[in-house]
């Protein structure tokens, strides 16, 4: 159900953006969701739909949605790796000794306006 209060933020955030530089309108606003990061992108678009339709300058806006890949570094070996694929352990020196580098988050990564 984060989706909503992530919806919600980077609405008020893409209109906080619109007023500062003074534009009209918003044609499409680009996330990076993580893969592992917990966010649902199919309802991500879903609340997208329902919540534009309230806002000033989002009405007619698209949500394009790219994926992050998650990627784990081993700090034994100093070598990284894809998470989905082998987890937390190490696939080339069989160490736990890792942490995930990128994969979590979620950015704002472009936005379309007029």
């Amino acid at each position: 159900m984060h989706e909503l209060s992530t919806i919600e933020y980077v609405i008020r955030t893409v209109e906080n953006l619109v007023v500062e530089n003074k534009l009209t309108k918003v044609g499409s606003v680009t996330l990076e969701v993580g893969e592992v990061s917990a966010i649902i992108p199919r309802y991500l678009k879903e609340y997208w739909e329902f919540a534009r339709k309230n806002t000033r300058f989002l009405q007619e806006a698209e949500l394009k949605i790219e994926t992050l890949k998650a990627v784990t570094y081993c700090q034994d070996c100093g070598k990284t790796y894809p998470t989905i694929q082998y987890k937390k352990i190490c696939p080339y020196c069989g160490s736990g000794n890792t942490f995930l580098v990128t994969g979590n988050e979620y950015n704002i990564k472009e936005i379309e306006a007029m």
